[in-house]
């Protein structure tokens, strides 16, 4: 009888990390499908990713931002200042938070991103990251990480200290 236990609480270990590893392979694949939306500029399949009460954070400490201004943001750029978006060297980690504040299920991605502008400027090459929540199959969070002023600098801006003035 003991090992008939063992046995089923073996079974039930297994099951449950196979779940798991199945639930981080298609949170992985999702956002592998946004970031081709994203770099095909296809706002339809981003809305259709994005939950009603999504969230977007960064790359600043005061942005924010839900799904309707997000897909706003992105369609007035991508018609009107980026010539395309092209994620290189793209890579994706997925785990899940069992406590605290932001439990769930997440995916990190890092990339090199390179941008062109539509006025010919560029490309400009960032290292970013942004880390995903994902429910209910769409991703509810973001919070996005790039050096600002390595953008800026790319396209020519200097930076002067204004004691230097």
């Amino acid at each position: 009888m003991k090992n008939i236990s063992y046995l089923i609480l073996g079974l039930l270990i297994l099951s449950g990390c196979a779940n798991s590893n199945q639930r981080a392979s298609e949170n992985v694949a999702l956002i592998k499908k946004y970031i081709n939306a994203v770099e095909a500029k296809d706002y339809g399949t981003m809305e259709a990713m994005l939950a009603e009460g999504y969230e977007g954070f960064g790359p600043s400490v005061d942005d924010s931002t839900n799904r309707d201004a997000a897909l706003q943001a992105w369609k007035y750029n991508v018609e009107n200042l980026y010539e395309s978006i092209v994620y290189e060297k793209s890579r994706n980690i997925a785990v899940t938070v069992t406590e605290g504040d932001n439990q769930g299920d997440w995916v990190s991605n890092w990339a090199l991103l390179s941008i062109s502008y539509k006025d010919g400027r560029g490309p400009v090459k960032l290292l970013t990251n942004t880390t995903y929540q994902i429910a209910n199959g769409k991703i509810l969070k973001s919070y996005t990480f790039y050096n600002e002023a390595d953008a800026l600098e790319q396209l020519g801006y200097v930076f002067i200290n204004p004691q230097d003035l």
